[in-house]
């Protein structure tokens, strides 16, 4: 994304939203809470809502209620993976539990969990449109809790998981809740099936785009850009489309290569350069930025009856999501 001013500018302003929600006694537990929140995160979920609301005639104001629900429920579910992986960075700071301790970091999870539904229910939409948002949210935390858990079972597998097993892990992790933004967006402004399902589908498919890029990412970017380890997702033997590819395609010594890295926490850093090496020399960025792009398009197609600046801004992001950086 060339310019990136209109999701900073978007940021600042569901951030102050976000601020106003976030208060109340305890005031430790409203702290913990917005902890993630102060400290960072392009709020891109937020930037879709608005954005699918606008594109269909609606507005920010009508939009800024599920946005920030929706922002929500994601730092909810920060907080509780950041435990579950026991994390001790997020966003350069200390994470939620590391900061203020297991108890509270779990209450200030269930917190933002709970508020989301809370602001929803206050929004000054119709009956029937909130219904419709709460119904699928609500859908869309099942689906993360349900993907995080197909990801965990992938790790602890020797087996291999195919591509289509991944898509449809990453299809409930990731790509539910960029899903959600949309269509709630969407609801926000019209009653039109097909309008919603129409930006459902550019969200589903942008988040599965964003999550392969993400995984690339995590295998082959630059620890200055990534704050993380060289080869850190081959060390921690994630199972993510790029490993998954060089694994599958590999041969020889170069697999032992791979294999002596994934999944080894004492993996060297010369047995991660290496195996890093032998990925990028099979050609897998490539072939994993095709797949990403095969997403991209399929959302790109989603908005094709649209015009307007929020269309444009629709496809910029998806444009940056997919050309990102290692």
């Amino acid at each position: 994304m060339k310019n990136t001013k209109p999701i900073e500018k978007n940021a600042k302003v569901v951030n102050k939203y976000l601020k106003t929600k976030l208060k109340g006694n305890p005031k430790m537990l409203y702290d913990a809470a917005g902890h993630l929140i102060v400290n960072g995160g392009k709020r891109l979920r937020p930037y879709m809502v608005i954005k699918s609301c606008q594109i269909l005639g609606g507005n920010a104001s009508r939009a800024m209620p599920a946005a920030s629900a929706v922002e929500m429920v994601h730092n909810f579910t920060l907080v509780h993976d950041d435990i579950m992986d026991n994390d001790e960075m997020r966003h350069g700071v200390p994470t939620v539990h590391k900061k203020f301790g297991m108890p509270v970091a779990i209450l200030a999870g269930d917190v933002l969990f709970s508020k989301a539904y809370q602001i929803i229910s206050e929004s000054k939409l119709t009956s029937n449109a909130t219904n419709q948002l709460i119904s699928r949210l609500a859908k869309a935390c099942v689906d993360v809790c349900e993907g995080q858990l197909f990801d965990i079972k992938m790790a602890e597998e020797k087996r291999i998981p195919t591509q289509s097993e991944y898509i449809n892990m990453i299809g409930k992790k990731t790509a539910a809740l960029f899903d959600v933004s949309c269509s709630m967006g969407a609801i926000c402004a019209t009653t039109k099936s097909k309008d919603i399902s129409n930006l459902s589908a550019f969200g589903r498919n942008l988040g599965i785009a964003f999550q392969i890029t993400d995984d690339l990412i995590g295998v082959m970017g630059d620890p200055k850009i990534t704050k993380k380890p060289v080869g850190n997702d081959l060390r921690e033997g994630k199972k993510s489309l790029p490993i998954l590819m060089a694994i599958k395609s590999s041969k020889g010594n170069n697999k032992k290569k791979i294999l002596k890295a994934f999944g080894n926490q004492k993996a060297s850093k010369k047995d991660l350069k290496e195996a890093v090496e032998v990925i990028r020399e099979l050609g897998i960025e490539e072939n994993v930025r095709k797949q990403a792009l095969k997403y991209a398009e399929k959302a790109e197609k989603s908005l094709a009856k649209y015009s307007g600046s929020p269309k444009k801004e629709l496809v910029e992001l998806l444009d940056f999501v997919v050309k990102r950086s290692l």
